[in-house]
């Protein structure tokens, strides 16, 4: 029945290096829920009962957290392939950390925690895989959780807007990029009003900084936005 999602599961980092025969397999012993969600409905809602590690199958999420305030701020955006959960899943915490909203329809395969680091009863040769690949990407989010700290410990606006910009830039490997968030998102990650992002954006582009056109951005002096990184 997963047969359908093997492609997408193949270009999933939690199961690189598995081929598909493997991946087969491993999916009848994993048994993974499979749920779809509509555009702007809730895949987890913070402090309900965790269902396991998710996986984008297809469309695209955004991770939402709010303060006592009630003020919601993005801590990252989710594409086909990713996958979420699997810091809560392993800490003993029984509820969602996060709320995470579909920007998209989108199809989500959830694994239930134990049967990844459990013993397999087939024997399955890609489970060690699978279990160091999940170690890695536990590591490497938790090394992004501490990027966005070093956001919102940068004092200036600007110098957050140059820090992230540069970040992306150096992800795409090109001065040109797409933004994962539109002008709203942008604003909430980097936890800053929408205007005050607005205003400062379009003055770094009058300056002769930057350039954009909706969610695309070209750096046209990396230098100097390099200087505003405090």
């Amino acid at each position: 029945m997963f047969k359908q999602y093997e492609e997408q599961l193949t270009e999933c980092r939690l199961f690189a290096g598995i081929n598909s025969e493997e991946l087969n397999q491993m999916l009848q012993c994993l048994n993974p829920a499979v749920s779809s969600y509509q555009k702007n409905e809730s895949l987890t809602v913070a402090g309900e009962k965790s269902t396991g590690v998710g996986v984008v199958l297809e469309g695209q999420a955004i991770v939402t957290k709010e303060n006592a305030a009630g003020n919601r701020g993005i801590l990252a955006p989710l594409y086909a392939g990713d996958i979420f959960g699997e810091m809560v899943a392993f800490s003993g915490q029984k509820g969602w950390p996060a709320t995470i909203i579909a920007q998209q329809d989108c199809q989500v395969i959830f694994l239930a925690p134990e049967k990844i680091v459990g013993n397999c009863p087939r024997q399955c040769q890609s489970h060690r895989l699978l279990i160091t690949n999940m170690l890695s990407i536990v590591s490497e989010k938790a090394l992004l959780l501490n990027r966005k700290v070093e956001y919102l410990t940068i004092k200036s606006l600007r110098g957050k807007i140059a820090a992230y910009l540069l970040e992306q830039s150096k992800k795409a490997g090109t001065a040109t990029f797409m933004l994962p968030f539109n002008r709203h998102e942008l604003a909430d990650f980097l936890n800053v009003t929408r205007p005050s992002l607005s205003r400062e954006m379009g003055r770094m582009k009058a300056e002769g900084l930057i350039d954009f056109h909706g969610t695309s951005v070209k750096i046209t002096a990396v230098e100097a936005l390099k200087g505003m990184v405090e």
